[in-house]
């Protein structure tokens, strides 16, 4: 069949294609948008969207019950799982992407179904149709889950984040591997829901990107509710047996058991059958881009998203997709210019994590003069309002020398939303004696900020 052309071309309808291709179609262009699965990609249907819907039922009893006037109320039932569950299918829409296709539809996008593969420069094979593009072609394919070299552990039939964010049964007890983002969530959402949990890391804490007391503060809230929480130990072997046991040998001689096994150990590129050698890259590896989202030596080949490996956040591929846009529309000032372990990002347990910019680790790996303002989170007259005995911490890392904010992380309920605040400030290198006048509302938690600012003795 003879190629049908546009001017721009986007492999992967999750979020980053789709604001890349919405971008892109508003600014005048022809855009074809070819997706395998489904339209709305892995954060909508595997991931943000249905982890957090169960998530939320404990997050609000919890909330509630620290709350005394609101916590009478709270019938000492627990969780209505089978509405927690049926309320997660909503949000996914059952696993059908039919809400997702009129946004494309009414930006006149032309949506490809099929498996697309880079077909030579400027092309995209999907089956036995190809396709050219004028312009660009943007790769936003995603990540997959990881799986380590462990014996036993493919035959096991271990869950991803896809198995555990959409089943409809509660295992009664549940194995995870790996104490990072995932494997915390998902820990607390199904021991909330009645399995048995154990989280199995082998680094000596969880969430061991962020600040040493942020991984600290979750696992003891997952220790409160029942999980078996194991640190600094690997797992060697699995196995299954024929009752469906599946068995997970330790490092230190310990085994454990469960009904189901969930690796959450990290991701890995989706581009091991994306037709790069066609254009002389390695398949199956990460795909490097500059600031510009393009790919080294291609001037018309674009990455966004978890794909380039930058930073694998939902909000970051978006963002990233709007530069790559920009840059095929002609604003070639457009840059990424936030990237890798800087970027906002929060994770939403109970307490909710929250952080932007440097830990004051990584802030003197990089050289800056940085000093700490830690405080309790809840300490402040908005935050009663909260509840009782709401724990948590906040850290402010400041470059001395410069006198401006270069990181933040808020550990508490409901922080999910201070981010933003410490992003602008950062990103905006707004000096500290600017920041004293900018009035946090009374009685709000924003007075975080009031009380950072007068240990700086401003």
């Amino acid at each position: 069949m003879p190629a049908q052309t546009f001017d721009v071309i986007v492999i992967g309808a999750g979020p980053a294609g789709e604001v890349a291709a919405g971008r892109l179609a508003d600014g005048g262009l022809e855009v074809a948008i070819v997706e395998r699965e489904l339209v709305g990609g892995e954060c909508s249907f595997y991931a943000c969207m249905p982890s957090k819907a169960l998530l939320r039922p404990q997050e609000a009893i919890a909330e509630t019950a620290r709350v005394p006037g609101a916590a009478e109320a709270v019938d000492g039932r627990g969780i209505d799982v089978a509405a927690t569950l049926a309320r997660r299918d909503q949000i996914i829409n059952d696993l059908d992407d039919a809400q997702q296709v009129p946004w494309l539809d009414s930006r006149g996008i032309a949506l490809i179904r099929g498996h697309g593969r880079l077909d030579g420069e400027r092309a995209v094979r999907v089956g036995e149709q190809r396709y050219e593009a004028r312009r660009a072609v943007i790769v936003a394919v995603g990540s997959g889950a990881s799986m380590p070299p462990i014996g036993g552990l493919a035959d096991a039939a271990p869950w991803t984040n896809r198995e555990i964010t959409t089943t409809s049964d509660v295992p009664g007890r549940l194995v995870v591997l790996g104490g990072g983002v995932v494997g915390v969530e998902m820990a607390q959402a199904w021991r909330s829901l009645g399995s048995e949990v154990v989280v199995i890391e082998a680094l000596d804490r969880l969430l061991s990107r962020e600040e040493p007391f942020a991984g600290a503060e979750v696992g003891e809230a997952l220790s409160a509710a029942g999980v078996d929480v194991r640190v600094g130990v690997r797992a060697e072997r699995v196995s299954r047996g024929d009752d469906g046991t599946v068995s997970v040998k330790l490092a230190d001689g310990a085994t454990v058991s469960g009904d189901a096994l969930l690796v959450a150990v990290g991701r890995r590129p989706l581009t091991d059958d994306l037709g790069l050698e066609t254009v002389g890259l390695q398949e199956g590896e990460w795909i490097e881009v500059d600031d510009a989202l393009r790919v080294t030596g291609h001037d018309w080949l674009y990455a966004v998203g978890d794909v380039n490996a930058r930073a694998l956040l939902t909000h970051m591929g978006k963002y990233q997709a709007r530069v790559a846009a920009d840059q095929i529309l002609g604003i070639r000032t457009a840059r990424a210019t936030v990237a890798g372990p800087l970027s906002p990002r929060v994770i939403f347990t109970d307490p909710q994590v929250a952080a932007t910019g440097h830990t004051l680790a990584s802030a003197t790996e990089a050289g800056i003069a940085a000093e700490v303002v830690d405080l309790p989170t809840s300490g402040t007259a908005g935050a009663s309002f909260h509840g009782r005995n709401a724990d948590g911490t906040t850290r402010f890392v400041v470059d001395a020398q410069r006198d401006v904010l270069v990181g933040a992380t808020f550990v508490g309920p409901d922080v999910a939303d201070f981010v933003q605040a410490a992003t602008i400030a950062i990103v905006g290198e707004v000096a500290l004696a600017t920041l004293a006048h900018a009035i946090a509302p009374f009685p709000s938690r924003s007075e975080l900020w009031l009380k950072f600012i007068e240990a700086r003795g401003l």
